[in-house]
């Protein structure tokens, strides 16, 4: 017996009742004439379509066409796994710069904008400063408040103002708190930094794995100057193929960006474990499932524990604790993240992932023991 998937809401394979699917005969560029036909598919018991994506053209008309019908739709991508993210992201073809990892894009978007001024949040992800430590640049940082929990807040747009940054990095949610911003907080520093001349570099790595986080992309045509980095290393645990990708549609930087990393950095291994993953639309939603159940009772564990908690969006949690935590753990071969040396926080500070109960329960009792 073959394994039970769900394609949208219709259960397929292991006993599952036989579906009726169908696929369009139409060019899906058109997607009036492509919508059309599978309205008429749906009315005569078509429970799943198909359309074919062959062209960039075709991958942009597949959101409209999602979002007019009532069936699940299945895309068959031409083996272009830039196509497959288009198709999948909603965005223009020519909007996309794939890396070897988001690292790669992080450090190929110093090098090709090369700031002078540079800001971003205190505590967030260590890699922003790095890269931009290369090329020389005075990174200026926003501390977020303990009190507060380390959330994102509305001082943020008046140190904006004052320090004038050529580059904002924005983590969202933020790492290692696992922080989401605001929607409202969020569109207004993206009008903010367009009023300023100043990149956004929103890194969305996360983004997929939190729920109600949303997603700067509807804003990328009229807002050039904003960067989205998102990651199949988060999304889909793919950490050790490497495969990032940056949205943006200022094409200017984009070529600048691929012009500072080697040619074919991004393996057909890679392009192929990527256009798979896509797919994968019901792992992620078994994961978001997952995380929600397990991080809000492995937050409850660690706070009667005695710990210092920070809520969090994302599937990790920041916690405080005594110093040499992570060194205790390491002997009963259990790994922390120790995140003393994220500017804004201090020894006793540790992110730990939200993993399986079985993976959480041995952690607790590892605590318990040191």
């Amino acid at each position: 017996m073959t394994k039970q998937i769900m394609v949208g809401g219709v259960a397929v394979g292991g006993g599952a009742p036989v579906t009726i699917q169908s696929m369009c005969n139409t060019k899906t560029e058109d997607a009036g004439a492509t919508i059309e036909q599978i309205l008429r598919l749906e009315q005569a018991g078509c429970e799943i379509v198909r359309v074919t994506v062959p062209t960039p053209e075709a991958a942009e008309a597949v959101e409209t066409i999602k979002n007019s019908i009532h069936i699940p739709l299945v895309a068959d991508i031409h083996f272009d796994y830039r196509l497959a993210i288009a198709a999948a992201e909603g965005v223009p073809e020519e909007y996309i710069l794939c890396g070897s990892g988001a690292a790669e894009l992080i450090y190929a978007f110093a090098d090709a904008v090369r700031p002078q001024r540079a800001a971003e949040l205190a505590p967030t992800f260590a890699e922003y400063s790095l890269a931009l430590a290369r090329t020389g640049c005075a990174v200026a940082r926003y501390t977020l408040s303990e009190k507060n929990d380390f959330a994102p807040d509305g001082g943020i747009l008046n140190f904006l103002r004052e320090t004038r940054p050529e580059v904002f990095f924005l983590c969202n949610p933020n790492n290692p708190t696992g922080r989401l911003a605001d929607g409202a907080l969020l569109k207004e520093i993206l009008a903010l930094c367009e009023k300023l001349g100043t990149y956004l570099f929103a890194d969305e790595c996360f983004l997929d794995l939190t729920d109600g986080g949303e997603s700067l992309k509807p804003f990328l045509t009229r807002c050039p100057r904003l960067f989205i980095l998102k990651a199949f290393t988060k999304s889909y645990g793919m950490a050790g193929v490497r495969l990032g990708y940056g949205l943006c549609a200022d094409a200017a930087l984009l070529h600048g960006m691929s012009e500072t990393v080697p040619p074919w950095n991004v393996s057909t291994l890679a392009q192929a474990a990527g256009v798979a993953a896509l797919g994968e639309t019901e792992f992620l939603e078994k994961t978001r499932a997952l995380v929600r159940a397990e991080r809000a009772r492995l937050a409850e564990q660690l706070a009667a524990l005695g710990f210092r908690v920070i809520p969090s969006d994302a599937n990790y949690l920041l916690f405080r604790a005594a110093p040499g935590l992570d060194a205790a753990l390491r002997e009963q071969g259990i790994l922390i993240r120790n995140c003393e040396n994220y500017a804004g926080l201090c020894p006793g500070w540790y992110r730990i992932a939200v993993r399986t109960r079985a993976e959480n329960e041995a952690l607790i009792r590892a605590l318990r023991e040191v």
